[in-house]
């Protein structure tokens, strides 16, 4: 289908009007486990809408796509998380903390990060979304790059749920479509989808909202609700809801924003107020559903109820603006504008007709092209013509302790094995699988070698010359196993080279491994 300029700038305005409106409504009743009666807005707006970190961490997102383009990734953002994101609560300081002790995502979003699985990621959807409209296969990828930087599991699940939901919003209109088409990009036993499938199937039963909400925490419950009192102090109206692992909130409050939007009946208020009355995680749920509603309905068809309190402002809470570099817009006008500017070099012009009277237009797939796509060419067949890309599914089913490099000619994954550590006087193993690039598509044979520092051996050998296929699936895989007998330091730090015989090309990565306590 052909997305109009007009069509998808009110889209993207939408997107944004919706995401300050339902995280403004939601912040009074943020970390509260509860049952909210609200029709309304219920703060004094008269100064304008206060902060919100779920729309102002993506204006740092932003600026680094305006930077790097689609050549952004988990090691770009993570920079511009260290460098502008001023929180250190939970899992955005530990990931500031990993990031810091050398671990590049996806580890920076794993090691000691009890809140992995928390909300604070799959409210950075929206940009992944606006970016790539219609096309939701590649709106994950980058959402994936995103969630890693400081989430992991079903966090980073979770923003990818959401950024496949809001790209397909640009190109489809039927929800139950909708949710399918999302629910195809992440596993189907995962805690996401059993918290969305709960919240459909207690739609489709016309049960009670209240009752349903009651059904959906017991099936993924969190925690985000009371962990600001004791557990003696919880409501004891609230004690039929189970206790769920700390920082397990993103199923919960996922689902809770699908609730709202089927219960509310395609009703903008009535929705986003719906979502807000079940507790937990209010702004993150109001805000990334009205964001969804935005981007169905348009801005035009936001009721000015609405929006005339917040008079399309922009107030933002967690961006350094004192080190430079970051340009912060002050109204959802300018975000827009900053956006559309962006996306047809974002996109590609294979999907941007430049040249449209009025202003570009967007080819977006739709139909059975929005799902995701399993590939399923023979092993090992003429590699030719097929993406060397790694599939969505098996992307998001890769461990955190999976880092990835991508060099022009070739890509590497180095498998930690499940740890960052190490045990002095015993050895243990890496994994390296190299793969041939989809742009350059020829037979080679590719040289690793394992620079380590005194102490450390590698017991097979630190060298390994293979050939390296261009064929479908076809990979070169290496084990090398480290003695750590006479290495007596904390932490060790070596250097995994990777090159092709015969040609200049050369990837060093580093390896960080931290001695066990």
């Amino acid at each position: 289908m052909e997305l109009s300029f007009q069509s998808y700038k009110d889209k993207v305005m939408g997107c944004w009007a919706g995401k300050n409106i339902g995280g403004v409504l939601g912040a009074p009743f943020e970390g509260r486990r509860m049952k909210v009666e609200l029709d309304y807005y219920t703060q004094d707006l008269s100064m304008g809408p206060p902060p919100n970190d779920d729309l102002d961490l993506q204006i740092v997102w932003l600026a680094a796509v305006e930077k790097y383009g689609r050549n952004v990734n988990a090691s770009i953002l993570g920079e511009y998380w260290l460098s502008y994101i001023i929180p250190n609560w939970v899992e955005y300081g530990t990931g500031k903390a990993n990031l810091r002790a050398g671990f590049v995502p996806p580890m920076a979003g794993a090691l000691d990060n009890t809140y992995k699985d928390s909300c604070g990621c799959f409210i950075r959807s929206e940009l992944w979304a606006c970016l790539a409209p219609g096309h939701p296969d590649l709106a994950v990828r980058y959402a994936y790059e995103d969630a890693i930087v400081d989430h992991a599991n079903e966090g980073m699940l979770g923003e990818v749920f959401f950024a496949a939901l809001e790209s397909a919003a640009f190109a489809e209109q039927d929800k139950n479509k909708l949710l399918d088409i999302a629910l195809s990009y992440i596993p189907a036993d995962c805690a996401v989808a059993r918290g969305v499938k709960k919240a459909r199937e207690c739609y489709e039963k016309h049960m009670d909202f209240f009752e349903a909400r009651r059904e959906v925490h017991n099936c993924v419950p969190g925690t985000f609700g009371i962990q600001g009192c004791k557990i003696s102090e919880i409501d004891p109206r609230e004690r039929e809801l189970e206790l769920g692992a700390p920082g397990f909130d993103a199923p919960e409050n996922i689902a809770y924003a699908i609730m709202g939007w089927l219960y509310g009946e395609d009703d903008f208020g009535r929705a986003l107020c719906l979502s807000v009355s079940c507790g937990e995680d209010t702004d993150c749920s109001g805000a990334s559903l009205g964001a969804l509603l935005g981007i169905l309905h348009g801005a035009s068809n936001i009721p000015e109820k609405w929006t005339a309190p917040l008079n399309d402002k922009i107030a933002t809470l967690c961006i350094d603006k004192t080190s430079g570099g970051i340009w912060v817009p002050e109204t959802v006008t300018e975000l827009t504008d900053r956006i559309l500017r962006i996306t047809p070099l974002f996109l590609g012009v294979a999907y941007c007709d430049l040249l449209h009277e009025g202003g570009y237009t967007i080819s977006c797939k739709e139909g059975e092209a929005l799902y995701c796509e399993k590939e399923d060419y023979i092993p090992l067949i003429d590699g030719n013509g097929k993406s060397k890309q790694l599939p969505v599914d098996q992307l998001t089913a890769l461990s955190p302790y999976v880092v990835r490099c991508e060099h022009t000619a070739f890509s590497v994954m180095v498998d930690y094995q499940g740890s960052v550590n190490f045990t002095t006087g015993a050895t243990r193993s890496i994994r390296v699988q190299v793969t041939n690039s989809g742009i350059l598509c020829q037979q080679q044979w590719v040289k690793m070698q394992l620079y380590l520092p005194e102490g450390v051996t590698a017991v097979n050998g630190s060298n390994r010359i293979l050939p390296l296929n261009n064929l479908y699936l076809s990979k070169a895989e290496a084990e090398f196993t480290l003695d750590f007998e006479n290495f007596h330091g904390a932490r060790m730090e070596a250097v995994l080279d990777i090159s092709l015989e015969g040609r200049h090309s050369d990837l060093p990565v580093k390896i960080v491994l931290v001695r066990n306590a």
